[in-house]
């Protein structure tokens, strides 16, 4: 999607938090975004407040429903058919911007003729959400000034995750809301500094500030920067790399700052994958679940121990600064990184850690403008091309960097793996809000033990009846991958015939379970979808659960 491209494909926000309280309607899909951006959820209930619109496309009953105008609550996976049905209501009520269509945008004649068959009555077919309520978000959405779309992982966590995306941004472009204020498609990333990784290159596709590794342009100026030869060759994604390992064809693995054993799907495959190996190195701050398998393991400094910058999901480039000493033996990242390149034949030669971000300005014009001094006490966001340059709240407010943007067809495909009469119940994956990511930090908080106190499988009353289960009892999880054994809480959150597991948890992790089909495009591993059964244990150990409000 031409000039759209760079900062979807960067998960980057195309506008602002403080705009959030601004919006006309919020359109908030496949983001449980009070438990996992609790900041940008409150600014959500603000805007509520102030008279926003709320409309929530989530599979379970998330917290965020509560102040909703409107909830959709589709079937895992139809993200798509949902999307598209609500572009053709747009189409019809002529409530696309045609001005905006004709001058900055492609496509559209194709992209619509593709609409023709997504009726709200199909949609409702597909996605089990009401032919009137289909109706109803269209029209929110399609008549507000400054409406703005945020999602998360529950888009693109599926085997066609991309597409999802792709659909997200046809619904921005066909109502002209991009390049304003309060307006917008906004992802929010899963975790602090993924932008800042990101955008510094740490994608297997690209070199810092998202230019191909693949373009001999792109390549020679790295390699003139750098004083080296460089490959043109993609590199394999974090699931792809599992895979190649299995196969025999990745001998070794750098891991830093990330716990696979509990992150990727099918552990048990992922498990195989990193014995076979020849060498894994793990450079984190607490021994992981997957430090367990190294053969070496590098002691990191955590973010209190080191100076640099974190951006966050709107793109806003902060200051990090060191505040205690790392304990024992452990050390900066940076400094990790450089003596073992030191070591490996190339000698990098900073002497203190903003030389490297000067280094970047100089690769990447979009944060050329922005140095340690002028984020001192503020942020700045990017692009940030000159010293003088304020940052830019909102992208595209010129037009598109690339010329026009096209509309993408996209057609709605069913996940990968679906329940069936063996495995009769579909789980999804995702996270609460007292535990972070693998656990390994908040997991080690006594405070925060007392209010999550473990795992469990959200199961609908009716279904928990016709299983014969109890609140507290002990069941088994299985998939066609593995199995897991469990505590039960009885809640309407899920739809019947669905359930819902936490991945924070080592004794019953989630992703045991989970499938490793791959978005085509991202590579991204299908986390939100599988099937799987559950079978009864008698119980040994009743817990008790905190009631969702």
């Amino acid at each position: 999607m031409a000039g759209l491209a760079t900062v979807f494909g960067s998960g980057a926000m195309t506008n602002s938090v403080p705009e959030i309280e601004n919006h006309e309607v919020i359109f908030v899909i496949g983001s449980n975004t009070t438990e996992t951006h609790p900041i940008i959820g409150l600014k959500i209930k603000k805007a509520v407040r102030k008279g926003a619109e709320l409309i929530v496309a989530d599979p379970r009953k998330i917290d965020l429903v509560r102040f909703a105008s409107l909830w959709l609550q589709l079937r895992p996976g139809t993200d798509v058919a949902l999307l598209n049905s609500i572009m053709h209501v747009i189409i019809k009520e002529d409530l696309i911007d045609k001005k905006f269509i004709e001058t900055r945008t492609d496509d559209f004649e194709s992209f619509k003729k593709s609409l023709e068959e997504y009726t709200p009555e199909l949609g409702e077919k597909i996605t089990g959400v009401p032919k009137k309520d289909i109706i109803k978000a269209a029209l929110l959405y399609g008549t507000a000034v400054r409406p703005g779309i945020y999602y998360t992982m529950g888009i693109t966590q599926h085997s066609h995750g991309t597409e999802n995306v792709f659909a997200i941004a046809n619904l921005a472009l066909m109502t002209g809301n991009l390049g304003r204020e309060s307006t917008g498609v906004n992802p929010l990333r899963g975790q602090n500094n993924v932008q800042g990784a990101t955008d510094m290159g740490c994608i297997p596709d690209l070199y810092p500030g998202y230019q191909k590794v693949n373009i001999p342009g792109v390549k020679q100026k790295f390699e003139a920067a750098w004083g080296c030869k460089l490959s043109d060759k993609i590199g394999l994604t974090a699931s792809e790399m599992s895979k190649a390992a299995l196969k025999g064809k990745l001998k070794a693995l750098y891991i830093m700052g990330e716990n696979p054993l509990l992150s990727e799907p099918d552990i048990t495959h992922t498990i195989k994958a990193f014995k076979k190996l020849d060498f894994l190195v793990v450079q984190d701050i607490f021994f992981t679940e997957t430090a367990e398998l190294a053969d070496v393991v590098l002691p990191a400094a955590c973010f209190a121990e080191k100076d640099g910058t974190f951006t966050n999901t709107a793109r806003r480039v902060q200051r990090v600064r060191k505040a205690v000493e790392a304990p024992g033996e452990a050390k900066e990242d940076s400094w990790i990184i450089m003596k073992l390149s030191d070591l490996l034949g190339y000698e990098m030669k900073y002497n203190y850690i903003e030389q490297v971000f000067h280094e970047a300005g100089k690769a990447w014009p979009a944060v050329a403008g922005i140095t340690y001094g002028r984020i001192e006490k503020t942020g700045l966001q990017w692009p940030c091309p000159t010293l003088d340059h304020p940052g830019t709240p909102y992208l595209f407010k010129g037009g598109f960097p690339r010329g026009k943007a096209a509309f993408s067809v996209v057609k709605y495909r069913p996940s990968e793996e679906l329940p069936d009469n063996e495995y009769p119940f579909l789980l999804s994956t995702g996270r609460q809000l007292f535990q972070y990511h693998t656990g390994t930090m908040t997991r080690k908080i006594h405070a925060l033990d007392k209010i999550s106190k473990g795992p469990y499988i959200e199961i609908h009353p009716d279904d928990a009846k016709q299983l014969d289960v109890n609140e507290g009892d002990i069941v088994k999880v299985s998939s066609r991958r593995g199995s897991i054994k469990i505590n039960v809480l009885v809640t309407e959150r899920p739809s019947k015939g669905m359930v819902f597991i936490p991945f924070h948890f080592k004794e019953a992790a989630a992703n045991m379970l989970t499938n490793t089909a791959l978005d085509p495009i991202a590579k991204i591993p299908e986390l939100k979808v599988c099937a799987v059964k559950i079978e009864q244990i008698k119980p040994t150990i009743k817990q008790e659960f905190k009631k969702e409000a």
